[in-house]
């Protein structure tokens, strides 16, 4: 069997509402919004609304964008990628109305699931009409079923036995439901009583039915329907199930979780009135294997970068290059990347592909300014390992820009001099004053973003340090020329500045920087000065040749800056390489390193005391891949923690539980089994879902999680959610463990990277076959020149082209027989699951 099974969904989600309506994008999900007839007070009053969207999977809330205020027309830009279990079923995309008073309008909703997203293996990419919210249709959660044919000779009875349900959908205002259940049979009908206000409730009621014959008819099935009572007006349905009693023929009696079904309506899009949403999104679904199959693949890689017999020689890693498209290109560079680091062998790895990209260039102009792999491996490094240390460079500045809001304009035809806020009390102010204004502020900005930068050498990573200074080797020792001194500096920059620092000031959310996006006179500002800091590092080279020339007036602080930048990349590599153990190299996974921190209101539940409503205090958290730790400040000398190995799950609760939203739960077990918790209050739900996906990667391997919780609160001698009465009893819902979003901080895992570079090399297979062991040109040719020369003259650059191509057709005959090995390793386990499926009598 394999060591585990998972299935790993990629999903970026890049949104918009558009003039028809909405936008969202991928893993690979993006939606495009166009707008149409909204039923909103807000549309109705000021001709705006507020959108955002929610992400669902299931009926779990994953990812939320920002909210884009009084605009039909919003973008968000916004990628997420989700780590998926693989029994998920759907995933939805929410377009909503925030309102500042009152609950959030929904303006409508896309809805797939996963068999409509798995049929395309290169994902939906198309516009969709957003449908209304029908209550029938929001159905969710499980029930808990035992299923028993009972003969005593001479009468047959079928026995149901209608156990508990959970997560089911809230009907009532109090965010609760009313719950009973409703079964036919064979012409009959009869109901479990009725739970008040609970979404998880236990019935434990067995509903007997009796049958007309001895035995069960081929194609009987059992109808079971779960309801919401009301007092008033008619019940409210909350899902229903149709079990086929086939399974009944094998066994007397059957015991099983189903899921609830809608009624199955046509969902109705309003002919598009509603708006529609464009949707990118693609799923990835993995079989990861046990290490040992992999490790012959891993080994080609790292011998493509430890022992490359030549500097021209094809490589693993150069036929890699060869098949890797340009949509998969980012994928490719950040697997290679982390299964570089987890073999502490990322400088040599890097140090590798820029060697090769330096030799192939002979116009230093041109140099790493193509999306190669090499250009690709050092931006996502960068990001890796340098995501901390963006964040104390630039966060400062940032904050500063979003609460400052200042209103800052170079361009003459982008000025609102009527809009602009009035600089003295003498009138509406002048183009000159605005443009006045407007250097003195960015010339403030300016320096402040420059003195963090040049003054980061501290905070900068080792292993960045390290990069960058054999990257200088190699550029400078291809183009030693006097004429070419910048080169050396120009290529550093050029990523550092232009594929880190810039962009993070341009887009701050997609670093995680901010929670929301800038408005529109911010976002002009971080444009203006993230323009700069581009110029800044091509180290002024490009001044004066570009169409904006409104920019003129900050050239001179552009070229006074390029000596400080300088003299900041001179300092940036003064680094020892041998000082640099290979731990730094995987510096960012360490358990010493902290991959997420901040203020949170926590409270812990002991012993068996009730819960305080409002016993939550404010603490500052640290989570690293050891510990969750807080205290009552950053400064704070004392810290509290918990070790994450004691943690067994981290999950969301219920906003009835303590009147409060934006709640989770981190459960932990002591030496003796005893288990503890400790609630959580976020601001929001992007800070919800991300330290909920933050803690649930660090505590993945973890060998006691749970399989089900609460997600109430035990209080008045019962829990809230489920209405049980013992403390002790197990949970009525079950964990979302394998459910995290993936960033930067992701754990390290050999097996599912190196999988992933295994399924580009098997999609390249027939080219590098055709290639390297099928075409036969290169051999006749050497073998006619051969002949020509005669047996005992060949020259010395016959001898070296023939031992060449010889090793060309080696390396490409070992990566492709490694690559056919773990083609039928996956195929004996295809067929190994199927067999164990067939034999599995229970239904799905």
């Amino acid at each position: 069997m394999s060591k585990r099974r998972q299935t790993r969904v990629g999903f970026q989600c890049k949104a918009n509402y558009s003039t028809a309506f909405t936008k969202t994008q991928e893993t690979s999900a993006a939606v495009h919004f166009k707008r149409g007839d909204v039923d909103s007070n807000d549309v109705v009053t000021s001709g705006a609304s507020d959108p955002y969207c929610i992400v669902k999977v299931d009926n779990e809330v994953v990812a939320r964008t920002a909210t884009v205020w009084r605009n039909l027309n919003p973008f968000w830009g916004e990628e997420y990628t989700l780590h998926l279990p693989m029994g998920f079923h759907t995933v939805s995309f929410y377009v909503m109305d925030e309102d500042t008073i009152g609950h959030d309008d929904v303006i409508g909703k896309i809805s797939l699931s996963k068999e409509v997203i798995g049929a395309q293996s290169k994902g939906l990419d198309s516009w969709m009409n957003l449908t209304r919210i029908d209550p029938d249709e929001e159905i969710q959660g499980e029930i808990h079923l035992g299923l028993e044919l009972v003969q005593d000779g001479i009468r047959a009875g079928l026995h149901c036995h209608i156990i508990e349900a959970r997560d089911l959908a809230p009907r009532d205002i109090s965010g609760t439901s009313d719950p009973f259940v409703r079964i036919m049979f064979n012409s009959q009908t009869a109901e479990t009583s009725i739970i008040k206000k609970t979404r998880f409730p236990h019935w434990d009621e067995v509903l007997q039915f009796e049958l007309n014959d001895t035995k069960l008819q081929d194609g009987q099935s059992l109808a079971l329907e779960v309801w919401d009572w009301d007092m008033v007006g008619k019940n409210d349905f909350l899902g229903k199930v149709e079990i086929p009693l086939d399974c009944l023929q094998k066994a007397s009696q059957v015991k099983a979780w189903f899921r609830l079904l809608p009624l199955g309506k046509t969902e109705d899009d309003a002919g598009g009135k509603l708006g529609a949403l464009r949707l990118k999104i693609r799923l990835v679904e993995d079989r990861i294997l046990p290490s040992m199959y992999y490790q012959p693949l891993i080994d080609l890689l790292i011998e493509s970068v430890t022992s490359p017999a030549e500097v021209d020689d094809t490589t693993p890693l150069t036929m890699l290059e060869e098949v890797t498209t340009v949509e998969s290109r980012q994928e490719v560079a950040i697997t290679l990347v982390k299964i570089f680091l987890g073999q502490g062998l990322v400088i040599p790895f890097l140090d590798y592909l820029n060697m090769k990209e330096v030799n192939q260039t002979s116009d230093p102009n041109t140099l790493f300014r193509s999306n190669s792999l090499a250009s690709k491996a050092m931006e996502q490094f960068m990001k890796a390992v340098g995501m901390l240390y963006l964040h104390e460079v630039l966060k400062p500045i940032v904050n500063r820009i979003f609460e400052e809001k200042k209103y800052i304009e170079l361009d003459p035809c982008k000025m609102e001099l009527n809009r602009t806020r009035r600089i003295s009390f003498k009138g509406s102010v002048s183009e000159e004053e605005v443009r006045e204004s407007s250097l003195e502020l960015l010339h403030m900005y300016m320096s402040d973003t420059m003195d963090s930068i040049v003054n980061s050498v501290p905070q900068c990573p080792p292993v960045m340090r390290v990069a960058f200074k054999q990257l200088h080797k190699r550029v400078e020792e291809q183009f030693p020329e006097p004429e070419n001194e910048d080169v050396k500096y120009l290529a550093i920059s050029g990523f550092l500045f232009l594929r880190f620092f810039a962009p993070a000031i341009l887009t701050p959310k997609l670093f995680n920087l901010r929670d929301n996006h800038a408005d529109t006179r911010t976002s002009r500002t971080l444009l203006l000065l993230a323009k700069a800091v581009q110029s800044i590092g091509n180290l002024g080279l490009q001044l004066g040749h570009g169409k904006e020339q409104w920019m003129a007036p900050l050239h001179p602080f552009i070229l006074q800056s390029v000596g400080c930048v300088k003299d900041f990349l001179d300092k940036l590599i003064d680094i020892d390489n041998d000082s640099v153990a290979e731990a730094h190299h995987r510096a960012i996974f360490l358990p010493s390193v902290t991959v997420k921190e901040g203020y949170l209101q926590k409270h812990k539940a002991e012993g068996q005391q009730l819960l305080p409503r409002f016993a939550f205090k404010k603490r500052y958290f640290w989570l690293s891949s050891e510990t969750l730790s807080y205290a009552k400040s950053p400064e704070w000398q004392v810290r509290s923690s918990i070790p994450i190995q004691r943690i067994c799950a981290v999950e969301r609760v219920d906003e009835t539980a303590f009147q409060m939203q934006h709640m989770m739960q981190v459960i932990t077990q002591d030496n003796d089994g005893q288990p503890h918790t400790m609630y959580i209050q976020c601001k929001n739900v992007n800070e919800l879902n991300q330290w909920l996906s933050a803690i649930r990667k660090a505590s993945i391997y973890n060998e006691r999680m749970l399989p089900a919780f609460h997600p109430g609160a035990y209080k008045s001698g019962k829990w809230s959610c489920c209405l049980q009465t013992e403390r002790t009893v197990l949970g009525c819902s079950r964990t979302h463990s394998a459910v995290t979003l993936g960033d930067w901080s992701d754990p390290l895992d050999p097996d599912a990277e190196t999988q992933t570079i295994y399924k580009q090399l098997l999609q390249g297979r027939d080219k590098l076959r055709k290639k390297y062991l099928e075409s036969a040109d290169a051999e006749t040719a050497m073998d006619q020149k051969e002949k020509q020369q005669g047996s005992g003259s060949q020259t010395d650059d016959m001898k070296k082209s023939r031992s060449f191509y010889e090793r060309r057709m080696a390396a490409a005959a070992r990566l492709l027989d490694v690559v056919q090995d773990l083609e039928r390793a996956h195929l004996a386990f295809e067929r190994r699951e199927k067999e164990e499926a067939s034999n599995d009598i229970l239904p799905p």
